[in-house]
């Protein structure tokens, strides 16, 4: 049953995700395309060529939009396909009259329920009836932090050369994202030797940071990882906000191997089977007050 109904959240969140890519798409091709009066007359030859038993050319075309819907759906739940997903909202759909709207009423009807979804509706429908278009509030979402490093990078670079050191780079590079990849991470930002990662959980960001420490040593190499769980504000591809400065600051009292959390992350992660070892108080440079530390056995 519990597999099932997982199958059945991938089914509509990828049925979701293409409905959101192709009928924008679609409803393009309506507007530049003025041969095409509907999608039964852009099927309509193959509707034709097809057996009298088959389905005509209406039903046709309802079943290739959603196939279409699936099959680009699918294909945007790759790294990938969110990039460019996120792309095209961002440049080509963002600019169409009512896109927000139909994002909103859609995700509503599929059962999604965040309380945020109707703000891009609500936002159409004063920027409609009043003329002007609200200012837009800061996109600020609860997510897990974390930053990790190689130990030693420098002395690493300058003993084995250049060369060398860029083909390790890049091999931690691929790890790390194979890594993210499995524990449902998103890449943030390189800094050279070093990850910015975050996740929407706070116990598969442990578990991807302690995995990532034990396959590195296996490309000779040690790293150290931060991790804190709290707001963080969206900024385009990039994130900000105080708890990324928290996670950053947690980091560096981490040591060789070591992934350190804080005490948030603990009580979160609380049945999950993780451990952790209390490391006391530290100050976090320019972060107001103390915070208890804890590695993660």
């Amino acid at each position: 049953m519990k597999r099932r109904r997982g199958f059945v959240g991938d089914a509509r969140d990828a049925f979701v995700s293409g409905v959101l890519i192709v009928v924008p798409v679609y409803l393009g091709l309506l507007l530049i395309g003025r041969a095409l009066s509907g999608l039964a007359q852009l099927v309509s030859p193959i509707a034709a060529l097809l057996p009298d038993w088959l389905p005509g050319g209406n039903i046709l075309s309802l079943l290739i939009v959603l196939l279409g819907c699936f099959a680009v759906g699918a294909a945007t739940r790759s790294k990938a396909g969110r990039a460019a997903k996120r792309k095209l909202e961002r440049t080509v759909f963002a600019r169409i009259p009512g896109y927000d709207l139909f994002r909103g009423l859609t995700q509503q009807l599929v059962g999604e329920g965040r309380e945020d979804t109707w703000k891009p509706v609500l936002a159409e429908i004063e920027a409609f009836v009043t003329g002007t278009r609200p200012a837009a509030e800061p996109d600020r979402v609860l997510a897990t932090v974390m930053f990790a490093d190689i130990i030693d990078s420098t002395q690493r670079a300058a003993a084995i050369g250049d060369r060398a050191w860029t083909n390790e780079l890049q091999q931690f590079y691929g790890l790390a994202r194979r890594q993210f990849e499995r524990f449902r991470g998103r890449e943030i930002d390189t800094a050279g030797d070093g990850y910015f990662a975050t996740f929407d959980g706070p116990a598969r960001a442990v578990r991807c940071a302690q995995t990532l420490a034990k396959e590195v040593s296996q490309l000779g190499l040690t790293i150290r990882a931060g991790l804190h769980t709290g707001e963080i504000e969206v900024i385009g591809e990039k994130v900000g906000g105080i708890a990324v400065h928290i996670g950053a600051r947690i980091a560096g009292h981490a040591g060789p191997g070591e992934v350190m959390v804080s005490n948030t992350v603990k009580d979160l992660v609380a049945g999950s089977g993780l451990q952790f070892e209390d490391r006391g108080v530290r100050p976090l440079k320019g972060v107001p007050g103390e915070w208890r530390l804890y590695r993660a056995a």
